[in-house]
């Protein structure tokens, strides 16, 4: 698979690495020049432009690309990139950081297929170790699976479906579930899928997809 990652500072630095260890093709958009040397010391390709700008982002080779993650510290560039990128037709994944605040989540969330925002995970892998913890296993499983968050649309094939029931592609796993606007938590045996539910999944990148058309039905409408 392709991906197109604006920013490559500390997220966008680690996710590159990871994808690239995995055999995916890896192209960089970044402004700084002394992240460009960095990323062209270590073979990625890079383009040297601005994520918000679309010209650049064309140059990265956003029309053949699966998805772009916009992981910069600027909430208005990987917005940007996402909507341009959504305009492309790849999958878009915004990155919000310290000023996460659940007005900002709900403004974005509609438009993007994912949100990710790193310090609320390095908050939970910090009060992990303080209680004894080892975070360092999270880590280790992700380097090899794949974690999302996937929507239950309407008339999706698994509303009715009690949730530790499904069946997912490639060993999927389904860890947390949520009902619109509510926390998610470890299901209740009863618990069955309703329209504008949310799941967690776990997966190998590779069946990712699938498990998102099986969830949501989007193969079958395909």
């Amino acid at each position: 698979m392709k991906f197109v990652i604006v920013g490559f500072g500390r997220v966008g630095m680690r996710t590159a690495r990871t994808l690239k260890s995995e055999g995916h093709e890896v192209v960089l958009v970044e402004v700084d020049p002394d992240k460009i040397d960095r990323a062209k010391a270590e073979g990625f390709e890079v383009i040297e432009g601005d994520g918000s700008n679309e010209d650049d982002l064309t140059d990265a080779g956003l029309g053949d690309a699966d998805a772009v993650a916009a992981l910069t510290g600027d909430l208005n560039t990987n917005f940007s990139a996402c909507m341009v990128g959504k305009h492309h037709g790849c999958r878009t994944v915004l990155r919000i950081d310290e000023d996460y605040r659940e007005e900002i989540y709900e403004k974005y969330a509609e438009d993007v297929d994912e949100i990710v925002y790193p310090e609320r995970l390095g908050a939970a892998g910090a009060k992990t170790a303080l209680l004894g913890g080892n975070f360092n296993v999270l880590a280790d499983i992700t380097e090899r699976l794949s974690a999302a968050t996937v929507k239950i649309p309407a008339g999706a094939p698994v509303v009715g479906e009690r949730v530790v029931a499904l069946e997912l592609p490639g060993d999927a796993r389904i860890y947390a579930h949520g009902r619109a606007n509510e926390p998610m938590t470890i299901p209740l045996p009863q618990t069955e899928i309703e329209a504008g539910d949310s799941v967690a999944i776990i997966a190998h990148p590779d069946s990712l997809a699938g498990v998102r058309e099986q969830l949501r039905g989007e193969a079958a409408a395909a």
